[in-house]
């Protein structure tokens, strides 16, 4: 049912401030010779529940975890599921992987998941949502109104580079190196409504530009956005959609570790940040979002209106400082070591090139990302 044009859009507040949500978009394979296959379905009707979705292409498994107030709740959560679908998938002839994209899928060959939705989908954006073979992890945060949610959604904006180079696992596009940290990106900024999120300075203005959207016919409902940073209202979260799907469990977890630190952190300094920060513009985060898609943790990112930079890999371990109580209270610090490892070895596009340019073969690359989702941590030993 499409959504009223002229009611307010009213943002239920979350019962846990700061809980946590996570989903991930996982590759279904054939176990032979490890290429997609639309048999995602046969999965999920074998285990039922409400963990495991269906997705628009029939290759992808999204496995949805409840609503958790850490991440250690959210890895008992995931170890379930993965589990689960694991052990579902075997007899089936089928395995999983967990990457941004197929190294070698052409998305021409990928079947969609019948739905009315989708088919309207597809209706409206034609070969732009056709190529959308790709595969990310999304993050909800509690929120307590939709105020909050604004404004942690700009905190975010300002740190979505140092995530986004955290997750990057997707430098391969049908069969081909793109010399990008995360091609997956790409493929949403062709859609209208999707990308970078536009900036409001409160809720009531987000109320406006969201009524204008549907009067105008822009979008249906919410879930025709699909900004980086989203506004989920009905469940009162601010929902992180940016990130490149993580090669393994550990770099999920350890991701969510530092978003949720970061939360923490903005939580109990907003007012002081809000002071000493440089406000920047739009285009200067679109221009850091790029930096990061092109070099990964090696971009450097704008950090003043002056064009002053800094490494993206230094500034990020300046915020795990600046995190570090919230690491300590919240338990997180085994979760942070892994991300520590990646600043220091590589993300899974690193590993990723590494392992093509050693080999020249990209079924090494795949056999490689198979293993690393199997063993659930990151192999820098290539």
């Amino acid at each position: 049912m499409q959504e009223s044009h002229t009611n307010d859009l009213q943002f239920n507040s979350s019962e846990h401030e700061l809980s946590m949500g996570v989903e991930l978009e996982l590759q279904v394979l054939d176990q032979k010779n490890l290429l997609l296959t639309p048999r995602a379905a046969e999965i999920i009707e074998s285990l039922g529940g409400d963990a495991f979705k269906q997705e628009f292409f029939q290759s992808t498994i999204e496995i949805i975890t409840g609503v958790c107030n850490t991440v250690q709740d959210v890895e008992k959560d995931l170890k379930r599921s993965i589990l689960k679908a694991r052990e579902a998938s075997a007899p089936l002839g089928l395995t999983l992987a967990s990457t941004g994209t197929h190294p070698l899928a052409d998305y021409r060959d990928r079947l969609v998941t019948p739905s009315p939705r989708y088919h309207e989908l597809i209706d409206r954006n034609q070969w732009l949502i056709r190529r959308m073979a790709v595969y990310g992890m999304h993050i909800h945060l509690g929120m307590k109104s939709g105020e909050d949610c604004i404004r942690f959604n700009y905190f975010f904006m300002h740190v979505l580079p140092h995530i986004l180079s955290l997750s990057g696992s997707s430098p391969f596009w049908q069969g081909m190196y793109t010399g990008l940290s995360s091609c997956r990106p790409t493929t949403y900024e062709a859609l209208p409504t999707a990308g970078m999120p536009y900036l409001v300075k409160d809720w009531k203005e987000f109320q406006k530009l969201y009524n204008f959207l549907l009067r105008s016919k822009a979008i249906h409902s919410m879930k025709d956005l699909w900004w980086d940073l989203r506004p989920s209202p009905q469940i009162g979260t601010l929902e992180l959609r940016f990130c490149d799907e993580p090669a393994t469990l550990a770099e999920a977890l350890g991701i969510a570790a530092f978003v949720h630190a970061l939360a923490h952190w903005f939580r109990d300094h907003e007012e002081e940040w809000t002071k000493s920060h440089t406000p920047l513009k739009r285009w200067i985060f679109r221009e850091n979002k790029w930096r990061a898609i092109r070099f990964g943790l090696n971009a450097e990112i704008v950090t003043s209106k002056n064009g002053k930079t800094t490494v993206l890999r230094k500034d990020i371990k300046s915020w795990l400082r600046s995190v570090e109580p919230y690491i300590k209270q919240l338990g997180y610090s085994h979760y942070i070591s892994v991300i520590e490892g990646v600043l220091e070895k590589g993300n899974s596009s690193d590993r990723q090139h590494a392992i093509f340019t050693k080999s020249d073969n990209l079924m090494e690359v795949l056999r490689h990302n198979v293993s690393e989702f199997e063993n659930g941590v990151p192999n820098w030993n290539i």
